[in-house]
């Protein structure tokens, strides 16, 4: 992974400074309740089957001496698997169904459905019409990408290309567990410049603009992990991101600050686009208030992305002088972490320097006049 580094005085801050353990969690498996179909009468053996798996994925990973064997387990697999390519869409929705509880509830079942072949046909769902089988098969590949020695097989077997149709046009909730997937699939790094020039990164700003709380989530997490770096940080700029993110920085009640800011940050620290992008939308006022307002976290990290922006720009540093930030950033400095009380300090130094030798610093740094 790609680590963004910066200086300044002789101090060197990276990306891996700050903090953002807990501002982030990783997508959990699909969060859908335990549902049963309604399936036709010509579905009905599968109907009959339906709970003797279901007591397959609940036990599968318990101690208990009447747990299937793992041969028992494989064959009820394959007869799924056999299953999502039958002429009957109640069965092809039901087969899906189970495999993606299944995979669900054990993770010995995640490597029994990837090492038995379902990955193929479950992506061959992705591109189907009917919009639950579609969903059923975003979500059996989210459950199988949580486990690690699965995601070069799902990837390698052309997973990214379906996921980022469901992402385009799939249900609220198929968009949700294909962003979900995306991100478990980036946890590799071979895999984030694939996911990036796959169309991926417009989409998620999509989602973290005009999606559910939960959609939101998922694309900022997504949109985090993918974003790491140069190449993607500038599609994302490019997408429109900055904007979006700023909003739900304004909104406390969004419940998106922390993400927000993290994600803001990546992308201004890592690009001199990202950075300016920022500013022309506004966000010194908000990252200001942030400082002034926020938890002990979102101050932390909205002084960082201060100290990128101003940095390297005379112009930048009086704005953000003007918004009164040096009274929040000197409180900062006095009572917090020694990661943000370093990063105040700095930032303050910064401000405080005459304009004129701010500009001569300026032109050094950027070329700029």
């Amino acid at each position: 992974m790609e680590t963004d580094t910066y200086s300044y005085m002789g101090r060197t801050f990276s990306a891996s400074t700050v903090d953002s353990s807990g501002a982030f969690s990783d997508c959990p498996s699909d969060r859908s309740g335990e549902f049963s179909t309604s399936p036709s009468s010509s579905a009905s053996a599968a109907a009959a089957a339906s709970s003797s798996l279901h007591r397959l994925a609940l036990s599968s990973s318990s101690s208990s001496s009447s747990s299937p064997t793992e041969s028992e387990t494989l064959a009820l697999i394959r007869d799924l698997i056999s299953g999502l390519d039958s002429p009957s869409l109640d069965l092809r929705r039901h087969s899906a169904m189970e495999l993606r509880l299944l995979a669900k509830h054990s993770p010995q079942n995640r490597l029994l459905i990837a090492g038995a072949g379902a990955v193929r046909p479950l992506l061959s769902l992705l591109s189907h019409p009917d919009p639950l089988l579609q969903e059923h098969g975003v979500t059996a590949i989210l459950n199988l990408s949580l486990c690690d020695a699965n995601k070069d097989l799902i990837a390698s077997s052309g997973a990214i290309k379906p996921l980022v149709s469901a992402l385009k046009s799939g249900t609220p909730a198929s968009k949700e567990n294909a962003a979900c997937a995306l991100l478990r699939l980036s946890q590799i790094d071979d895999h984030k410049l694939a996911i990036g020039r796959s169309g991926a990164i417009p989409l998620l700003v999509d989602l973290l603009e005009t999606g559910g709380h939960r959609g939101k989530k998922d694309a900022s997490t997504a949109l985090y992990a993918i974003c790491s770096n140069r190449e993607n940080k500038l599609r994302a700029v490019e997408a429109g991101i900055v904007r979006p993110l700023l909003d739900l920085m304004a909104d406390p009640e969004s419940g998106m600050v922390d993400k927000a800011a993290y994600v803001l940050h990546a992308v201004a620290s890592g690009t001199r686009e990202g950075r300016r992008a920022a500013v022309e939308e506004g966000g010194i006022p908000v990252l200001v208030e942030v400082v002034e307002v926020g938890t002990q976290r979102q101050k932390e990290i909205a002084a960082a992305t201060l100290l990128v922006i101003c940095e390297e720009s005379p112009a930048h540093r009086a704005m953000v002088a003007r918004e009164g930030a040096i009274p929040p950033l000197v409180a900062l400095s006095q009572s917090c972490t020694s990661r943000a009380k370093n990063k105040a300090e700095a930032l303050i130094e910064l401000l405080r320097q005459p304009r004129s030798s701010s500009m001569n610093r300026g032109r050094a740094v950027d070329g700029s006049e």
